[in-house]
C-alpha cells in the first residue's frame, strides 16, 4: 500500500519499512521480486535499445532509470529494497491502478476479472493474488480463454504444476508478447508466492486482452439484437401461413355445411348425419387447436416486439384474430344451422314413410270395398224383380249407403294423408296424387249412381210388399259389425311411431282396452250368425224358394268367420309388436337418463372450472411461477377431464342413432356442452398465456417480483367488476394510485391522454392489464435502443460511419453477418469506399425507426 506525506507526495521512508517488515517475514521474497521487476524493466527498456541484469549496479547512476522516470531523485545509490519499491509503485500506479471492473479499486477489480474469466474451468478457483496460482491452471484458463488455439487445456493436470506455470509463461511470451516475469520453480517452492509480482504478470494479460474483450462486447450485443429480429421474422411468416390455412380451410367447409340438398330416402340422410358427426370428430378438434395456437402465437409475438422496443405486427389484411374470430363464428353458425337442418330432414323423411304407407293401406282397403260398386249400382234387376225382391233391392240399397257412409271418413282420410305428403314434399308425390284423385272421382262417381239407383227403388218400392225382416236385420246388424272387423283389422295392422315411453304406454292402453271388447264382439257375431242361421231354418222348415243369398247384404257367414280369425290372428302380432316397441322405448328412456346423469356433472363442472380459472387470474398468490405453474396443473386436471366429454360423445352418439330428440332429464345438450368445453381450453390456455408473456416483461425489464405483485394489487383494487379490464377513469385512478403526477388541469388531460394513446392504440376505451403491464415496464426499466446497436456497430467498424462486410463476417457468427449484409443499404457518404454498408439506417430500421 501507498504512503502519502500532508503534501500528497509518496512518503518513501514509510514504503521502505513496509518492503523491510516484506524481507522480515518472507526471505525468499527479495529474489522473487528481483527476477520479477527486472523482467518487467527489461521489457519496457527493449524498445530504447537496452536492459539491465543488476538492480544495484545497473541503476547506481541512474542513467537506465531515466529511462523510466523523468524523476527518481528520491532513489538512493545501493539501496536495492528502495529502488524495487519505487518499480512496484510505478507499476502499480501506471499498469494495475487504470483497471477497472463494475466500479472496484485495480486490485478487486483486476481479481474479479480474472474470477470471471476462470469461472466456466474445473480445478480453478482464484480467490486472491498468491496460492491460488500455484497449479498454474489459473494463467493456462486465462490464455485459453481468450485464444483457445494456443493451449489444449483438456490434457493439463492439476497434480503437475511446474508444466502448467512453463506452458502459461512459455506461450504468453511467444505469442502474446507477454514477457517472462515469474519462475516456475520459485513459484511451486514457495509456500506464499509473492501477491505483487503475480499481480504485475496478471495485469499484463488483462491489457493484452482488453481489447478482445470490447469487440466481443459490441459483437455479442449485435448478436443478441439481430437473434431477436430473426425469430421475430420467423414467427411472423408461421402466423400469416397457419391463419391462411386455417381461413382456407373454414372458407372450404362453410359451403359444405350450408349445403341444404334434401335426399329422398331415410337410409341417405342417415348418412349425411354420420358425416357430419366425422366431421365434428376427426376433422374439426384438430382447427380447434390450431385456432388456439394462433391466438397464443400472435400474443406471443407481440410481447415480444413490445420488450424488445420493435414496432408491433401488424397481419396481412383480412387475418387479423377478430378476422378469424368471425370467420369461425360464421362456420359454428352454419355448423349449427347444418345440424339443425339434418335433424328436421331426418323427421321429416319418418313421418313421410309412415303416412305413405298408411296411404297405402288405406287405398288398398278402400279400392277392394270399391271394386264391382259401380257395376252394381248400374245394374237393372229391380225392373224384372218380382215384389219381394224388389223389396230385398231396396233393404240392400239401404245397408249399401249406410255402408258407404261409414267409408266416407276412410276417403277423408286417404285425402288429407295426401295433402299432407304434398305440404311435407314427398318426393312420389305425383303417384300418390293421381291415386288419390282416381278414389275421389270413383267416390264422387259412387255417391252419383248411388242417388240414381235410390230414386229407382223407391219408385217400384209401393209394387214391392214383402221382405224378409231376418235378412234386412241380418244385413243391418253385419254391415257395422264388417265395417268393425275392418276397421279393427286396419288399425292392428297400422303402424305407429313413439317417442317416449309415455306415448307406448297409452298405445299398450288402447290396445288392452281394444281385447276387453272383443268377448262382447264375439257375442255380436255370435248373434248375427245366428239370424242367419235362423234364416237357413226357416227356409229349410218351409220349403222357401230363395236366390241362394241373403238380397240385403254381400256379407256372408264365411265372410264374418273369416274376418273374424283374421283378427284373432293380428290381436298377438299387435301385442308383439307393442312389447318390442316398448322394450325399445325403455332402452331410449335408458340412453337419455344415462346422458343426463353425466351432463349434469359435466356441465356444472366446467361452468366451475372457468369462474375458478377467472378467480386464478386476478388474485396473488406467490410468484408469477407459482401462478403459471397452478395454472399448468388446472390445465393438466382439465386435459385429464377429457374421457368424460368423449364418454358424453359416446352416449350423444347412441342418442342420435336411436332417433332421440328430446330429453326431459336434463337442460344441457351436446352442443351446450362441446362449446363450454371448447371455451375452457381456450380460456385455460389464454390465461397460461398471459402469466408468460407477464414473466417475460418482468424478466426482459428487470421488474422485481414485489413490484408485479403492486401492479397486480392495484390493477384489481380499481377492476370493480373483475372483468380484467379498466376504463380511462379507473386506469387515471390506478395511476395516481402508483405515484403518477397527473394534473386536474388541461397540461394533466394532455399527459393522460398521451399515454392512453400508448395503453389503448385501437381506443376501445379500455386498459387490459398486458397492456398496463407493458406502460409500467416501460417507465421502471431500461430497453435496448437504437442508439445503442448503433454505437456497438460503430466499434465493430473502427469508429467509422460504415462497416464492410469482411468485418461483419469476422466479428459476427456467419448466418447473423450474412442477415446483416443481405439488409444493409449501401453506405453514400462523402466517405464511402467500395463495399461500404450503411449500419445506421440498418439500426434505426431494427426498432421501426426509418422505411429500410
Amino acid at each position: 500500500m501507498d504512503h502519502y506525506d500532508g503534501d500528497g507526495s509518496i512518503d518513501y521512508m514509510q514504503q521502505e519499512d513496509d518492503w523491510d517488515r516484506d524481507l522480515l517475514l518472507d526471505p525468499a521474497w527479495e529474489k522473487q521480486q528481483r527476477k520479477t521487476f527486472t523482467a518487467w524493466c527489461n521489457s519496457h527498456l527493449r524498445k530504447a535499445g537496452t536492459q539491465i541484469e543488476n538492480i544495484e549496479e545497473d541503476f547506481r547512476d541512474g542513467l537506465k532509470l531515466m529511462l523510466l522516470l523523468e524523476v527518481i531523485s528520491e532513489i538512493v545509490d545501493g539501496n536495492a529494497k528502495m529502488t524495487l519499491g519505487m518499480i512496484w509503485t510505478i507499476i502499480l500506479r501506471f499498469a494495475i491502478q487504470d483497471i477497472s471492473v463494475e466500479e472496484t479499486s485495480a486490485k478487486e477489480g483486476l481479481l474479479l476479472w480474472c474470477q470471471r474469466k476462470t469461472a466456466p474451468y474445473k480445478n480453478v478457483n482464484i480467490q486472491n493474488f498468491h496460492i491460488s496460482w500455484k497449479d498454474g491452471l489459473g494463467f493456462c484458463a486465462l490464455i485459453h480463454r481468450h485464444r483457445p488455439e494456443l493451449i489444449d487445456y483438456g490434457k493439463l493436470r492439476k497434480d503437475d504444476p511446474m508444466t502448467n506455470l512453463n506452458t502459461a509463461f512459455d506461450v504468453a511470451e511467444k505469442y502474446l508478447d507477454i514477457p517472462k516475469m515469474l519462475d516456475a520453480e520459485d513459484i511451486v517452492g514457495t509456500a506464499r508466492p509473492d501477491e505483487k509480482a503475480i499481480m504485475t504478470y496478471v495485469s499484463s494479460f488483462y491489457h493484452a486482452f482488453s481489447g478482445a474483450q470490447k469487440a466481443e462486447t459490441a459483437a455479442n450485443r449485435i448478436c443478441k439484437v439481430l437473434a431477436v429480429n430473426q425469430e421475430n421474422e420467423q414467427l411472423m411468416e408461421d402466423y400469416e401461413k397457419l391463419a391462411s390455412d386455417l381461413l382456407e380451410w373454414i372458407r372450404r367447409t362453410i359451403p359444405w355445411l350450408e349445403n341444404r340438398t334434401p335426399e329422398n330416402t331415410m337410409q341417405a340422410m342417415q348418412q349425411k348425419l354420420e358425416d357430419f358427426r366425422d366431421y365434428r370428430r376427426l376433422h374439426k378438434p384438430p382447427k380447434v387447436q390450431e385456432k388456439c395456437q394462433l391466438e397464443i402465437n400472435f400474443n406471443t409475438l407481440q410481447t415480444k416486439l413490445r420488450l424488445s422496443n420493435r414496432p408491433a405486427f401488424m397481419p396481412s389484411e383480412g387475418k387479423m384474430v377478430s378476422d378469424i374470430n368471425n370467420a369461425w363464428g360464421g362456420l359454428e353458425q352454419a355448423e349449427k344451422g347444418y345440424e339443425e337442418w339434418l335433424l328436421n330432414e331426418i323427421r321429416r323423411l319418418e313421418r313421410l314413410d309412415h303416412l305413405a304407407e298408411k296411404f297405402r293401406q288405406k287405398a288398398a282397403i278402400h279400392e277392394s270395398w270399391t271394386e264391382g260398386k259401380e257395376q252394381m249400382l248400374q245394374q237393372k234387376d229391380y225392373e224384372t224383380a218380382s215384389l219381394s225382391e224388389i223389396k230385398a233391392l231396396l233393404k240392400k240399397h239401404e245397408a249399401f249407403e249406410s255402408d258407404l257412409a261409414a267409408h266416407q271418413d276412410r276417403v277423408e282420410q286417404i285425402a288429407a294423408i295426401a295433402q299432407e305428403l304434398n305440404e311435407l314434399d314427398y318426393f312420389d308425390s305425383p303417384s300418390v296424387n293421381s291415386r288419390c284423385q282416381r278414389i275421389c272421382d270413383q267416390w264422387d262417381a259412387l255417391g252419383a249412381l248411388t242417388q240414381k239407383r235410390s230414386e229407382a227403388l223407391e219408385r217400384t218400392e209401393k209394387l214391392l210388399e214383402t221382405i224378409d225382416q231376418l235378412y234386412l236385420e241380418y244385413a243391418k246388424r253385419a254391415a257395422p259389425f264388417n265395417n268393425w272387423m275392418e276397421g279393427a283389422m286396419e288399425d292392428l295392422q297400422d303402424t305407429f311411431i313413439v317417442h317416449t315411453i309415455e306415448e307406448i304406454q297409452g298405445l299398450s292402453t288402447a290396445h288392452e282396452q281394444f281385447k276387453a271388447t272383443l268377448p262382447e264382439a264375439d257375442k255380436e257375431r255370435q248373434a248375427i250368425l245366428g239370424i242367419h242361421n235362423e234364416v237357413s231354418k226357416i227356409v229349410q222348415t218351409y220349403h222357401v224358394n230363395m236366390a241362394g243369398t241373403n238380397p240385403y247384404t254381400t256379407i256372408s257367414p264365411q265372410e264374418i268367420n273369416g274376418k273374424w280369425d283374421k283378427v284373432r290372428q293380428l290381436v298377438p302380432q299387435r301385442d308383439q309388436a307393442l312389447i318390442e316397441e316398448h322394450a325399445r322405448q325403455q332402452n331410449n328412456e335408458r340412453l337419455r337418463k344415462q346422458f343426463a346423469s353425466l351432463a349434469n356433472v359435466v356441465g356444472p363442472w366446467i361452468q366451475t372450472k372457468m369462474e375458478e380459472i377467472g378467480r386464478i387470474s386476478i388474485e396473488m398468490h406467490g410468484t408469477l411461477e407459482d401462478q403459471l405453474n397452478h395454472l399448468r396443473q388446472y390445465e393438466k386436471s382439465i386435459v385429464n377431464y377429457k374421457p368424460k366429454i368423449d364418454q358424453l360423445e359416446g352416449d350423444h352418439q347412441l342418442i342420435q342413432e336411436a332417433l332421440i330428440f328430446d330429453n326431459k332429464h336434463t337442460n344441457y345438450t351436446m352442443e351446450h356442452i362441446r362449446v363450454g368445453w371448447e371455451q375452457l381450453l381456450t380460456t385455460i390456455a389464454r390465461t397460461i398465456n398471459e402469466i408468460e408473456n407477464q414473466i417475460l416483461t418482468r424478466d426482459a425489464k428487470g421488474i422485481s417480483q414485489d413490484q408485479m405483485n403492486e401492479f397486480r394489487a392495484s390493477f384489481n383494487h380499481f377492476d370493480r367488476d373483475h372483468s380484467g379490464k379498466l376504463g380511462p377513469e379507473e386506469f387515471k385512478a390506478c395511476l395516481i394510485s402508483l405515484g403518477f403526477d397527473i394534473a386536474n388541469d388541461a397540461q394533466g388531460e394532455a399527459e393522460f391522454a398521451r399515454i392512453m394513446s400508448i395503453v389503448d392504440p385501437n381506443r376501445m376505451g379500455m386498459v387490459t392489464f398486458q397492456a398496463f403491464i407493458d406502460f409500467m415496464s416501460r417507465e421502471t426499466a431500461d430497453t435496448d435502443t437504437a442508439d445503442q446497436v448503433m454505437a456497438s456497430f460503430k466499434v465493430l467498424a473502427g469508429d467509422k460511419n460504415y462497416i464492410l462486410a469482411e468485418e461483419l463476417r469476422r466479428e459476427l457468427p456467419p448466418d447473423q453477418a450474412e442477415y446483416c449484409i443481405a439488409r444493409m443499404a449501401p453506405y453514400s457518404g462523402p466517405d464511402a469506399v467500395p463495399g461500404a454498408l450503411d449500419y445506421m439506417s440498418f439500426s434505426t430500421a431494427l426498432y421501426g425507426e426509418s422505411d429500410l
